[in-house]
């Protein structure tokens, strides 16, 4: 079996587990795993980044905050329907990561770190300064009649499930694509040896700009879709707990891999669900897991699966 044949295997195997899981979960995991998935496009936007391209940000809940409140604003102010106003989500997105971006890559390292960290601090007072427009902590309920996309009804339980499945099929499919391509070997490239990658003659700067962007889209389509199928945009999305995330999420599930992100959304969503049903103290109880897996499987689970079990995990 060829390596494109095993990759496609892999990705529509998971993408077929989870359309069947809709018709055995009972109905409160099948709300979960219908927002863990959301979630997981979200980690899949910052993994590009993080994983694929060697650049830690931690500023990605304003690319989050961003397809968010593009949603919301559209279509709580404007009036917009939700096709019009998940598309205006796409470009505030991809507008501030443009503009970040170019900014923020003037800077290399830990530099790099803290100025994607100002920029989403930055983002979210921005939300509270303008609560006439934002409401501000307290936040948008978008009303049900109008959470509807051609004609789809999606405040059901079952439409919102694969609306969600839809928007990660396309995202998961499309990075991996993406990641065999050109473009994704340079950007691997990059992270390996970025001296060497322009001393072969690629403009680095270029993309790393365009990962950026790409990243931060990827993230705001993850909020846009996160306010259009659970009905809230609120500040709390855009504080730097928000940016934290992510990064939590690719590290536990595998920076680096196309199934980690997924991975990493599951795992940390059922341990601190799991936990608080224990204690009050559940956010020990994740901690000390985390510090666990960080000590004995420091590539994530799906690195840790990839290095010792099956070497072709993508």
């Amino acid at each position: 079996m060829t390596a494109a044949t095993r990759d496609a295997a892999l990705h529509l195997g998971v993408l077929t587990l989870l359309a069947g899981l809709w018709f055995v979960l009972p109905t409160y995991h099948s709300g979960n795993l219908a927002r863990i998935m959301v979630l997981a496009v979200y980690a899949m936007g910052y993994n590009l980044l993080f994983g694929y391209t060697g650049l830690l940000s931690l500023g990605h809940a304003l690319f989050f905050a961003a397809g968010m409140y593009g949603l919301a604003i559209a279509m709580q102010q404007g009036g917009w329907s939700a096709a019009p106003g998940f598309l205006a989500g796409l470009i505030a997105a991809l507008v501030v990561s443009g503009v970040a971006g170019a900014l923020a890559l003037r800077t290399t390292g830990v530099a790099f770190m803290i100025v994607t960290l100002m920029f989403a601090q930055a983002g979210y007072l921005t939300v509270l300064y303008f609560g006439a427009i934002t409401r501000g902590d307290e936040g948008f309920v978008i009303p049900q009649a109008a959470r509807s996309l051609a004609g789809i009804d999606l405040t059901t339980p079952a439409n919102r499930y694969f609306a969600a499945l839809i928007l990660f099929g396309a995202v998961f499919l499309g990075l991996a694509w993406l990641v065999r391509s050109p473009f994704g070997r340079t950007l691997i490239a990059i992270r390996e040896n970025e001296a060497r990658a322009k001393m072969l003659g690629y403009d680095t700067h270029a993309y790393k700009l365009r990962a950026v962007i790409l990243s931060g889209t990827i993230s705001g389509a993850s909020g846009a879709a996160y306010a259009l199928l659970f009905g809230y945009a609120g500040a709390t999305f855009a504080t730097v707990q928000y940016s934290i995330f992510p990064l939590l999420w690719v590290l536990l599930g595998g920076a680096g891999t196309t199934i980690g992100p997924l991975i990493g959304a599951i795992f940390m969503f059922y341990l601190i669900d799991l936990a608080s049903g224990v204690t009050d103290a559940y956010m020990l109880i994740a901690g000390v897991v985390l510090v666990l897996l960080t000590l004995f499987a420091p590539q994530g689970l799906a690195g840790t699966l990839r290095n010792r079990v099956w070497p072709w995990l993508p």
